[in-house]
């Protein structure tokens, strides 16, 4: 039921974002709100901060972070190599060719995941397939790998193990933390992401 409720707030805002968009500019929406509902409940479009820490640490050149929020919180504050394309120029087809290709596996993220839900929903109406959510945003990104918690000397191996990588991982990717923001976090169940491989390219991401 709760699934259910915050598609439905993100559908809502995509309807928003669509009647805000030029009439001539909508017509090239290639998704009907019942086959975005369907696909956004598959749940394969996040990448978990665990899963971009690891493709950082390893300067992987298939994946581009993009962060959606404004220019100001962007300079602020952003994960090493993400590249800023705020959420209200999406639609700016000056950007066309890093939203829309077949290479680069990209990965909105904002401060929670409202802003990079709507980024991921538009893109998709598009056409555009390579396209991802890095999930919980920030907000996650700082509890998980930043400021870890940790597990009881009694918790699995396995559990452990995860700590002593996202204590690296903070320690490698660290920096300033991001500040604490009004955006609500919507918690989402850790899905198995299994996803083709992709062509890789020259150069960081």
């Amino acid at each position: 039921m709760k699934t259910r409720v915050i598609l439905s707030i993100l559908l809502i805002g995509l309807g928003l974002i669509i009647a805000a968009v030029p009439q001539n500019v909508t017509h090239k929406f290639k998704l009907t709100p019942q086959q975005l509902l369907e696909e956004a409940n598959t749940k394969v479009k996040y990448f978990t901060p665990d899963e971009v820490a690891e493709l950082l640490i390893n300067k992987d050149p298939s994946i581009r972070l993009i962060d959606v929020r404004p220019q100001d919180e962007y300079d602020k504050f952003h994960l090493p190599g993400a590249v800023n394309i705020p959420r209200t120029d999406l639609l700016n087809s000056e950007y066309k060719d890093v939203l829309d290709q077949d290479i680069k596996q990209n990965i909105f993220y904002s401060n929670g995941t409202v802003e990079a839900n709507e980024a991921w929903m538009v893109t998709r109406q598009l056409g555009y397939l390579n396209n991802y959510i890095l999930m919980g945003g920030l907000n996650y990104w700082a509890e998980t790998i930043m400021n870890p918690v940790h597990p009881a000397n009694t918790s699995p191996d396995e559990e452990i193990a995860r700590y002593q990588f996202r204590m690296g991982a903070g320690q490698a990717l660290g920096g300033a933390q991001p500040e604490e923001t009004s955006e609500s976090v919507i918690k989402i169940d850790k899905p198995i992401i299994k996803r083709p491989a992709k062509k890789r390219v020259q150069g960081g991401c």
